[in-house]
């Protein structure tokens, strides 16, 4: 009796072990196959570029008067004039008043650096100053006027001229369809890279896309953080997405 209860007890245990075995086997195969799975992934990065004109534009402007304080109220009066002839300007050049806007003027001290130390000390003087900014879709037109506007200062506005700003208003737009043209051309990369390994590409696991590049035209001087050519009327929109193909 004894000796028939201690071979039960043994085949009990090597029933449990024996299970235990095939299940470690069971889940090793699953974790294996995963493995696999997840190893049979290829990620690669796509491009794409694509030309556009900018279609609006930005050009701001400022005009100054440096007076002594006793004379603020014509000085004033100087920046009033002088921003008469500007908007006759701008007007004559066919803008009108709806693309322009007209900050107030304003007042800040002004420091004479040519005088030294030991100058008899100067009454106070002051800057004048007012800013007036285009917006506008007549890209070519603001231009040309941004580059005449000299004519002001043989008027005797003391006129300041920034660059122009060039923007581009379908980006986006433009971004949907660079998306799709840079996954595509990751899925190229993809099958060239799987032809050396007598594989194939098989569907698209995970796409992730990259910032925007706005650059000059034939430009190269890209930003992991992205970047926008104000200075260029042509510029070149570009994207990059990292894209994992599954193979097969």
């Amino acid at each position: 009796m004894k000796y028939m209860k201690d071979t039960k007890n043994v085949l009990y245990f090597a029933g449990i072990i024996g299970g235990s075995l095939i299940l470690s086997a069971l889940i090793g195969g699953v974790s294996m196959y995963k493995m696999r799975s997840l190893d049979n992934v290829l990620s690669v990065t796509g491009s794409a570029r694509t030309h556009v004109v900018a279609d609006q534009v930005k050009w701001s402007a400022s005009f100054s008067r440096v007076v002594r304080q006793s004379d603020l109220k014509k000085g004033y009066a100087m920046i009033a004039a002088d921003l008469t002839l500007v908007k006759a300007f701008y007007a004559s050049h066919g803008l009108d008043d709806s693309s322009i806007t007209i900050s107030p003027a304003s007042m800040m001290d002004y420091y004479d650096y040519s005088s030294s130390p030991s100058s008899p000390a100067k009454e106070k003087q002051y800057s004048i100053s007012q800013t007036i900014t285009v917006n506008s879709s007549d890209v070519a037109g603001v231009t040309d006027i941004a580059k005449q506007s000299s004519a002001l200062i043989d008027k005797g506005v003391i006129f300041m001229s920034s660059s122009p700003e060039y923007y581009y208003s379908g980006l986006s737009d433009l971004r949907v369809s660079l998306l799709s043209s840079a996954i595509h051309d990751a899925r190229n990369r993809a099958e060239k890279i799987a032809e050396s390994s007598g594989e194939r590409v098989g569907s698209l696991r995970s796409a992730s896309s990259g910032v925007v590049q706005v650059l000059p035209a034939h430009s190269v001087d890209v930003s992991d953080y992205g970047t926008y050519d104000t200075s260029s009327i042509d510029k070149e929109v570009m994207l990059t997405v990292k894209a994992a193909f599954s193979m097969r």
